[in-house]
């Protein structure tokens, strides 16, 4: 039956940026169709774990900066040590910085691409290797942006780094799709987290946003749980490479 193919039972998750927004949803959404969850975060995620383990599935708290590659072997050992194996990897973790490209600065522009663009591939290798010690393949789910597909404006680094998550998935289909690993994106549209409080704040600036989506409102962490539901299953093998936009519309606009 097709729906079984959307079923992820025995399978184990990595997920940054894990305790709010989309990182928390897309943890949740993987539970819920039977995966166990490793959460990843700076801070503790206990409202995650709750959620989570009130499911019947398990959850694996690691705090740890991702602004630096340095964690990321012992994550995976943690994942493997917890839970015998890795299935997934969700690279949801990521910063923003606004200001005038004119007046942008070398420190906004590093810490951003840090932790959005060489995190993500440092982890999606370190993740890729454990794939191919086991032997079974995985599936490496990135969160892309629309400004993978845009300029934006006073969002530089931002716009380069998730320009880079679209590039970089796609070099890893390439180059790991022979082991039957899968590497895709998800671009979110506007969503309601805390990356854009700023921007729901301000009234005259909502309001245009709001105009150029066609669905009319802001996204949710749950509008995204589908996509990394389908993205992480066997329902997806055949997708590789590829990012899926989920934004109400604003990209056909």
């Amino acid at each position: 039956m097709i729906l079984d193919q959307f079923k992820l039972d025995g399978k184990v998750a990595i997920v940054t940026g894990s305790s709010t927004g989309l990182g928390q949803g897309i943890s949740i959404a993987l539970a819920e169709a039977g995966a166990d969850v490793v959460g990843v975060d700076y801070v503790a995620s206990p409202e995650t774990k709750q959620a989570i383990e009130k499911l019947g599935r398990r959850y694996l708290e690691v705090v740890a900066n991702l602004m630096s590659i340095e964690p990321l072997p012992s994550i995976v050992a943690k994942a493997v040590e917890a839970f015998g194996r890795v299935d997934i990897l969700v690279n949801n973790a990521g910063i923003i910085r606004r200001q005038d490209a004119i007046d942008f600065s070398e420190k906004d522009w590093d810490e951003v691409m840090d932790i959005n663009a060489k995190t993500v591939f440092f982890f999606s290798q370190a993740v890729a290797k454990q794939f191919l010690a086991q032997g079974s393949g995985g599936k490496i789910i990135s969160i892309a942006s629309m400004l993978s597909f845009q300029g934006g404006i006073r969002v530089p680094s931002y716009t380069a780094s998730k320009s880079a998550v679209m590039g970089l998935t796609r070099l890893m289909a390439n180059e790991w799709a022979k082991h039957g690993i899968n590497a895709n994106a998800i671009a979110p549209g506007y969503m309601a987290t805390n990356n854009t409080t700023a921007l729901r704040a301000d009234e005259a600036r909502n309001q245009a946003i709001l105009e150029r989506i066609p669905a009319g409102r802001w996204g949710t962490p749950q509008d995204v749980q589908g996509a990394a539901v389908f993205l992480a299953s066997a329902a997806s093998d055949y997708v590789n490479g590829y990012t899926v936009a989920v934004d109400g519309g604003w990209l056909a606009r």
